[in-house]
């Protein structure tokens, strides 16, 4: 297979579907906002961009298949699935705020080789494909070399349904809150991990997050020079609603960190 081939089409696809949802945002109607679950939300917006995604997908792809978030499609592919999250950070949609994001991530068997987070409302996509740097908008980026959690601003989401672990999550931003140079939850998973492969974010984790989330931008963090792991320390954790990111130098520290809030 030829990722860059594949990885170029797949940013053409993200560039026009994002082009959809914001011209869709100037005639919205919160009225046709609908709720999944308390506090998750999907729109029209969200579903027809879905369908758009699939659509230009399975011509890439004929033979792969879909994990996506408004269930689309639920076509299995025996070697090839495409993660899709057609517009991550709904909610900031729904209010008119950045960011909000497209994500797709393709995956060969049990690897992602493929990852393309185009964030809408500045226009930045962040892509990368097996064997290659990150870029953004045609430049290369890398995580950034920060070397302390002392130094380092962190990023962090809540789940849209489950608090379960609500209490530890909260112990863990006071901790980051008095001992980083900030925390920020801005709303969009996918945002949260193509900044902090661009050097925006030095560290990031959520805990209740979907892999369509995620997919793509641990990726990006990955091919960018910076690690991921579950929370509880599994590197499989794709589809375990956990995820600890961060540039490598300060990986170590903030894992030890964060690990330690959430033990059960």
């Amino acid at each position: 297979m030829n990722y860059q081939h594949i990885c170029n089409e797949v940013v053409a696809i993200a560039k026009d579907v994002a082009t959809f949802i914001a011209n869709e945002k100037s005639n919205f109607d919160p009225a046709k906002i609908e709720n999944k679950a308390k506090f998750d939300y999907v729109t029209y917006v969200d579903k027809a961009s879905e369908e758009k995604i699939i659509a230009g997908l399975e011509k890439l792809i004929p033979e792969s298949g879909f994990i996506a978030e408004e269930g689309s499609s639920t076509k299995h592919g025996d070697k090839y699935n495409w993660i899709i999250d057609p517009l991550d950070g709904t909610t900031n949609f729904i209010h008119d705020l950045p960011p909000h994001a497209i994500s797709i991530a393709l995956q060969e068997d049990n690897e992602i080789v493929i990852g393309v987070v185009y964030e809408i409302t500045k226009n930045e996509c962040f892509y990368s494909y097996k064997g290659a740097p990150v870029f953004l908008n045609g430049k290369e980026v890398h995580t950034s070399q920060t070397k302390k959690v002392a130094n380092s601003l962190v990023a962090t989401g809540f789940p849209p349904a489950n608090f379960s672990m609500i209490d530890n999550h909260m112990e863990a931003m006071r901790y980051f809150m008095y001992n980083t140079h900030g925390i920020r939850r801005i709303g969009s998973a996918a945002s949260n991990l193509a900044y902090l492969a661009a050097g925006r974010f030095d560290a990031f984790f959520e805990h209740g997050v979907k892999a369509w989330d995620i997919a793509a931008g641990a990726f990006l963090v990955r091919q960018a020079g910076g690690k991921t792991i579950g929370i509880n320390g599994d590197e499989d954790f794709l589809f375990k609603e956990q995820i600890v990111a961060s540039n490598s130098v300060v990986f170590n520290e903030f894992y030890e960190l964060v690990s330690k809030f959430f033990k059960q």
